[in-house]
């Protein structure tokens, strides 16, 4: 007999909450094109300060060589952990047709200056968070119905214009 009781248990004080997920302008590197999100509390959004800061950061990698997504297309994630100041900036893109690749980078406001790349040592380690997720679940959805498409301009287009705003 399984003992549900006795695994992955939540916190009793935990309290889950939805948070908002908001479509921003998309972002362009080195030809790759990206749509953008950012993940909040609605109370406390995402400032225009942080995603300046992010997309900088993501432009100044594409232009140094360290990330390359110049033939891609794909989606970042601009999530503000609860109502704090540390952000992931997750990048990712579609690549061998069905697969989704990630990059993760972090930004605490109170010790780090910029992004920087978030450390995942280990075998086994976290990917998405539940609101991450919902803009995950959201690309995976317009991604697989591009695949049953020509896969032409128009399809491309029409991914690309294809974003979700609302509670997750």
């Amino acid at each position: 007999m399984i003992h549900f009781s006795t695994i992955a248990n939540v916190a009793p004080s935990y309290v889950h909450r939805d948070k908002q997920i908001m479509p921003s302008a998309p972002l362009t590197l080195n030809g790759g094109q990206l749509k953008w999100y950012d993940i909040a509390y609605p109370e406390t959004p995402v400032p225009d300060a942080i995603r300046q800061l992010g997309r900088a950061y993501l432009e100044r990698e594409a232009a140094a060589g360290r990330i390359d997504v110049s033939a891609d297309l794909g989606f970042v994630v601009l999530h503000r952990c609860g109502h704090n100041d540390f952000y992931f900036l997750i990048l990712n893109t579609w690549r061998n047709e069905n697969e989704l690749w990630e990059s993760v980078y972090a930004h605490d406001t109170r010790t780090q200056s910029d992004f920087e790349l978030f450390p995942r040592p280990g075998p086994h380690r976290g990917t998405y968070c539940v609101w991450e997720m919902g803009a995950v679940w959201h690309e995976q959805q317009v991604w697989r119905r591009y695949l049953r498409t020509a896969r032409d301009d128009a399809a491309k287009r029409a991914w690309f214009a294809d974003s979700y705003s609302g509670p997750i």
